[in-house]
């Protein structure tokens, strides 16, 4: 039996992107895979009045199960509302989705938003299945983000050795002919921890730190003026905050060399057609860095809320950090 997603209490992107390109902010997307991760979510996002889009990988969703992540989802409006969010804005979204097959499950398992990603595709191909699953999720309100260009990086199955900039000239006859609502482009953003090959990054000198090329706004710009108004997603775009890996290696992980995307490149591209910004690996290391540091300081513990506590502090911590310091979603619903 199918289940909407207004029956969950979640809502579709439509409105919010609509805001957020018209506003100059971005909505926050963050992935999660577990209770803790969700709480965070809901929590920050209702701490500073922000709309926020939960995001599932196939992955994911194999590691959770997809009726516990509908319930989950359903919860999250829930305790939203009894944290004092009277109309929580939440999207319950499929990250990175490989078929139409699993983009139809989701949506008749309470997903309001999907992604379809046909990037590794011949562009013919990629425009057949994303207006193959444009035509069954709109005929349920659910929202559907393609994705044009390729990201370099590691995310799940997601796997690319090289970037391929999204090329402008074709942004337009992809978005008509496929009626997607909204566009992930690739811009030198890039999935995982090790966004960048130590070869592509200078060195500062000062610090010895990796600072990683930057994003390729002039593709951004030109896509704007293709589609002005038209909603553009950014993937891979976690800034692998080096305080959270610094930690992480000083309580016994190994994560030299880890880069992200600088977070005043974030700030400038929410505030263009930019409406919404995938964070993943960024959560994940705060996760790590809270436990690591909890093991090392206490190895007589062993009840999980011990460590799973902190965890869950230092991910509210980032996504409020995120949403007031680089998107601008905050006070927004």
């Amino acid at each position: 039996m199918a289940v909407s997603y207004k029956e969950l209490g979640l809502v579709n992107t439509k409105e919010m992107f609509a805001k957020a390109v018209k506003g100059g902010y971005a909505i926050p997307a963050f992935n999660f895979n577990t209770m803790e991760q969700m709480q965070a979510i809901v929590q920050a996002a209702v701490e500073t009045k922000s709309p926020v889009i939960m995001q599932v990988s196939k992955g994911a969703r194999n590691y959770a199960n997809g009726t516990i992540l509908r319930y989950m989802a359903q919860g999250a409006v829930e305790y939203a509302k009894e944290l004092g969010c009277a109309n929580p804005q939440i999207v319950l979204h499929l990250d990175h989705g490989d078929s139409f097959e699993l983009c139809k499950d989701c949506i008749d398992n309470g997903f309001s938003s999907v992604m379809i990603d046909g990037s590794a595709l011949p562009y013919e191909d990629n425009i057949a299945l994303t207006k193959k699953v444009v035509e069954y999720a709109h005929q349920h309100d659910v929202t559907v983000e393609a994705e044009l260009g390729v990201l370099a990086g590691v995310e799940d199955e997601v796997q690319a050795e090289e970037s391929h900039y999204t090329k402008p000239e074709e942004v337009i006859d992809f978005a008509t002919r496929t009626g997607c609502d909204s566009l992930a482009i690739s811009i030198g953003t890039s999935h995982g921890a090790y966004k960048f090959k130590p070869e592509q990054c200078t060195r500062d000198p000062k610090t010895g730190k990796l600072v990683p090329p930057p994003l390729a706004f002039d593709v951004l710009h030109a896509i704007e003026k293709k589609l002005p108004g038209f909603p553009i997603v950014l993937h891979g775009s976690s800034s692998v905050p080096q305080d959270e890996v610094d930690t992480i290696n000083a309580h016994g992980g190994k994560l030299p060399d880890a880069v992200g995307i600088p977070e005043e490149q974030l700030r400038e591209a929410s505030r263009s057609a930019v409406c919404k910004i995938n964070i993943d690996s960024d959560s994940r290391l705060a996760m790590t860095a809270a436990i690591r540091k909890y093991f090392d300081e206490h190895p007589e513990h062993f009840d999980p809320r011990q460590y799973l506590k902190p965890a869950r502090e230092n991910m509210q911590k980032m996504y409020e950090h995120k949403i007031v310091d680089v998107l601008g979603s905050n006070n927004k619903l």
